[in-house]
């Protein structure tokens, strides 16, 4: 990854399923675009992600919106490990293999505390074991870090976008508080 004139420059590798600037990874195909800045270390985006993260889910089978989630590798300093940068780098190779939503919701619910470790690169293929990630070249690029450059960049570009916390959500490009209910309204609003 590089910088040139103060702009990001993307990285090498970028997970399919990518938006086309490559700062986040597209889920669904509705019309209305919602933004969900994320940290796989971030007890909130947990408590997001459980809370809100259902509603979501439907609104993503009803074709309302289009959702993406741009993990950040805002919090690697309450890791001993760079945790951030691996566990978003492995949501990148969850994605190269279709099970992105599936994967990040696993690392949410496994989350580890701040301050430790984190989980290890064998826990991370482990979890995407459970999720049906049983192919080896998901442990492989997990084990590589394909992706670590990649969450540099995401979290580059969403501090170009201002987003300095986790979560923080933007509906067509309008930031709303990170719950369900002001999401929904926000869509409803766009949609009516």
């Amino acid at each position: 990854m590089s910088m040139r004139a103060g702009q990001v420059m993307a990285p090498a590798h970028v997970p399919a399923g990518a938006t086309e600037t490559g700062d986040g990874v597209i889920v669904g195909d509705g019309p209305v675009i919602v933004d969900a800045y994320i940290d796989f270390q971030c007890p909130f985006c947990k408590q997001f992600e459980l809370t809100a993260g259902p509603t979501l889910d439907q609104l993503v089978e009803n074709r309302l919106i289009t959702l993406v989630y741009h993990p950040m590798a805002f919090l690697d300093a309450a890791s001993t490990n760079q945790y951030s940068s691996r566990a978003a780098s492995a949501s990148g190779c969850a994605s190269d293999h279709g099970r992105f939503m599936e994967y990040a919701y696993a690392l949410f619910v496994n989350q580890p505390p701040e301050g430790g470790p984190g989980l290890s690169d064998d826990e991370l293929i482990e979890l995407g074991d459970s999720v049906g990630l049983t192919d080896p070249a998901f442990g492989a690029c997990v084990r590589r870090h394909t992706y670590v450059e990649w969450a540099a960049y995401v979290t580059a570009r969403a501090a170009q976008r201002g987003v300095n916390a986790t979560p923080t959500v933007f509906v067509q490009r309008v930031a709303v508080p990170a719950n369900a209910q002001m999401i929904v309204a926000a869509v409803e609003a766009v949609t009516s």
